[in-house]
């Protein structure tokens, strides 16, 4: 968001970013407490843009303006986010007063349930923030925000209940939960690691919304352990101990895309990501799920896994929140790597932390010449020595647009993707019936059929006729079976 001095007040949007013209008759104050309380009056409040400021000025700007104003309420509300964000108390002797007042505005960004508020009685504010100071995303509201954060899942899932029936959908979750699992090996470039999918599916279906919360303790270590399983080179699960970056290795050596917090930050990064989710109960699922998701691959806490657990951590947020029934899977990866456009609207998304962390980040990058093995067996030569400067990035990440991108991808999921491989079953199924009223035979054979059939537009191949009607086989399709078995597919598959 940038906001100018112009004629007349106006808004102006292009995709994720806001341009605010004021008239001049609202022009903030030339002083540094002026602009800051310019900013918490109409803007979304960026707190990775408060912690530079503080960072810069000292706490001196904010201590004259409490104790020059000690009932306005901006005074109060940056004292509050001074030490909120530093860390460190700011002492005066200002008789502060006036009615209690929102650390943050409710109206421009998301912050804590009303029950979750907590009044802090030294500056006569509400501390609303829907983090802790480790760990506290910013989400900017707009109309696109609250359009993607509303999809009502429940309704659409209901709708398809009604369309296809309990059992149908049943049988469609358990074909969508591998289809899920497949897809999320194909977003890392590891679709052929078959093992690795069928551990994932297996974690997918049996432990979404179970249990605690992944991120921390024995709930973490366990999780991680059963979607990579044992064939791995790190000696410890749970939050790594080890220094990483997500890039690429090319001729000209790594290219660094994001670099992760230390080790050192880890536990209370999570501890302030479980927060947002205690303080936000109740609040929309999608947004809930996109924070959990997002807030945990930024985090990256471990040595491997960590691609995996983000999205497996939509679908269990979303059964959680009861969003969808146990044993339901929305295959978000599915629509991620529909296309190639899909696939580049995701990395779009990742790139609108990683880009601008990065040209902080990147000048305290190097590799050295030797490699350093660290407790968690992972070997290294990754050198970063700008924990300082990115922490803030770190911990105040604007989640706002893969909120949207989220509601997006589960809307597009739910629509078309179930809504098709429901439909898809129930003609299948239709199809396997049709057959064996020509010829009783197991389901797999008449499957085997059906998807020979479809795929050879409706023609007997010449390996499915020799497979069921050739010289070996003890019972022998015939012609009119044969016949028999087309009328019945493409009955199933062509007509409503």
């Amino acid at each position: 968001m940038s906001s100018t001095v112009g004629s007349r007040r106006e808004s102006r949007h292009h995709g994720f970013e806001s341009h605010e013209v004021y008239p001049e008759s609202m022009r903030p104050v030339e002083s540094l407490d002026g602009h800051l309380q310019f900013h918490l009056r109409y803007e979304p409040t960026n707190l990775e843009l408060l912690t530079r400021v503080f960072e810069a000025s000292g706490p001196d700007f904010v201590r004259v303006w409490v104790e020059r104003e000690p009932t306005g309420q901006y005074a109060r509300r940056a004292a509050f986010l001074y030490e909120f964000l530093t860390g460190q108390e700011l002492e005066t002797d200002a008789a502060v007063g006036g009615n209690y007042v929102s650390a943050l505005n409710d109206d421009l960004v998301v912050t804590a349930n009303p029950d979750q508020a907590v009044n802090i009685k030294k500056w006569r504010v509400r501390d609303n923030m829907p983090g802790t100071r480790h760990f506290c995303p910013a989400i900017w509201k707009s109309q696109r925000l609250e359009g993607a954060a509303g999809f009502d899942i429940t309704a659409r899932y209901a709708r398809l209940q009604e369309d296809f029936g309990d059992d149908m959908l049943a049988r469609a979750a358990v074909w969508l939960t591998n289809r899920e699992s497949k897809a999320s090996f194909a977003i890392e470039g590891e679709a052929d690691q078959t093992d690795k999918i069928a551990l994932f599916s297996h974690v997918l279906a049996t432990r979404t919304g179970k249990g605690a919360i992944p991120f921390l303790g024995t709930a973490l270590v366990e999780l991680q352990k059963d979607i990579i399983g044992s064939k791995t080179l790190i000696s410890s699960f749970g939050p790594r101990k080890s220094p990483v970056f997500v890039g690429e290795n090319t001729l000209r050596g790594e290219v660094v895309h994001y670099v992760a917090p230390p080790p050192e930050d880890l536990k209370d990064m999570l501890d302030g990501l479980a927060a947002f989710l205690e303080k936000t109960k109740g609040q929309s699922p999608i947004l809930r799920a996109a924070v959990a998701s997002f807030g945990f691959v930024y985090i990256h806490p471990l040595a491997d896994g960590n691609g995996r657990t983000h999205r497996y951590l939509i679908n269990d947020m979303l059964c959680r929140d009861n969003a969808i029934p146990d044993g339901v899977i929305i295959p978000v990866s599915v629509a991620i790597i529909a296309d190639k456009t899909s696939k580049r609207h995701y990395d779009a998304i990742l790139e609108r932390i990683s880009i601008p962390l990065m040209r902080v980040a990147r000048p305290q990058v190097s590799f050295a010449l030797e490699y350093t093995t660290y407790p968690d067996g992972i070997q290294s030569n990754f050198v970063f020595t700008g924990d300082g400067a990115t922490r803030p990035a770190w911990r105040y990440p604007d989640l706002a647009a893969h909120v949207e991108y989220l509601g997006q991808v589960i809307e597009l999921t739910m629509n078309d993707h179930m809504q098709e491989e429901a439909d898809y079953l129930r003609r299948h199924h239709r199809a396997r019936g049709l057959i064996k009223d020509v010829l009783d035979m197991p389901d797999k054979d008449a499957d085997r059929i059906i998807r020979s059939l479809l795929s050879n537009n409706f023609t007997v191949g010449k390996g499915l006729w020799k497979e069921f009607s050739g010289p070996e086989v003890t019972r022998q399709v015939t012609d009119e079976e044969w016949r028999g078995f087309v009328v019945g597919v493409r009955s199933a598959f062509q007509n409503d």
